[in-house]
């Protein structure tokens, strides 16, 4: 009988999970994503339903190969990455990479490093989570349209290296809007009426302040 592969992130945590899970799993990092659209191209094809291309990171080609030799003599592979979108995302891409159409394949999550908590993942492992993987497809190709495609308007009509942002775009708009509310903001004078209010029995006086702030339903004009 071969030995599980367990696919981890960081080494850090390669090294501790092997010494919890003993001889009977191999526990390798994958350093991260190992695949990503194109540096140097949009890499989405936006007339196929912005079906994203990928290519693997410069530098990870050498730690593929090494998974995908492990995984050829695995029974099972563990993916267990982050518990997060881009952990989904690098899960799916490594399966995709190093697994052949027959090797049992199984998610693994957990949100501590402790004995427990990894054993007990073993025992739950599951399926990846494709609407997880898709929420990160969708975000990494937002980002790459709008950094692409609106960053060269700003080199062209503002200055050059200027970079527009899925986010940072639409928080800067929302901070000139403000600013431009403040600009045009015309003080008005006001004045507000305060009255101590007292009510006395026996020797007990009781005083408290009070805002008037509108006389029948209706505002006080001053």
């Amino acid at each position: 009988m071969g030995k599980s592969l367990v696919v981890v992130e960081s080494p850090a945590k390669a090294t501790t999970i092997n010494k919890i899970l003993g001889k009977d799993f191999v526990v390798k990092s994958c350093m991260g994503h190992v695949c990503d659209l194109p540096p140097k191209e949009l890499g989405v094809d936006v007339d196929k339903d912005f079906q994203p291309r990928y290519v693997t990171i410069r530098g990870k080609g050498k730690i593929l190969a090494d998974l995908k030799r492990a995984a050829a003599t695995a029974d099972t592979i563990y993916l267990a990455t982050d518990p997060d979108r881009e952990g989904e995302a690098i899960a799916w891409h490594v399966a995709s990479a190093i697994s052949s159409k027959d090797a049992v394949v199984k998610r693994i999550l957990f949100n501590e490093i402790t004995p427990k908590a990894v054993r007990e993942s073993i025992g739950k492992s599951g399926t990846l989570d494709i609407d997880k993987v898709n929420a990160q497809q969708a975000r990494r190709v937002l980002d790459r349209l709008v950094g692409y495609e609106i960053s060269p308007l700003l080199w062209r009509g503002i200055h050059a290296g200027l970079s527009a942002g899925r986010v940072q775009s639409v928080a800067l708009r929302l901070i000139c809007e403000r600013d431009a509310e403040i600009a045009k903001f015309e003080p008005q004078e006001y004045w507000s009426i305060d009255v101590l209010l007292g009510h006395g029995l026996g020797d007990v006086q009781v005083v408290f302040k009070s805002r008037v702030l509108q006389h029948k339903g209706e505002k006080i004009e001053i």
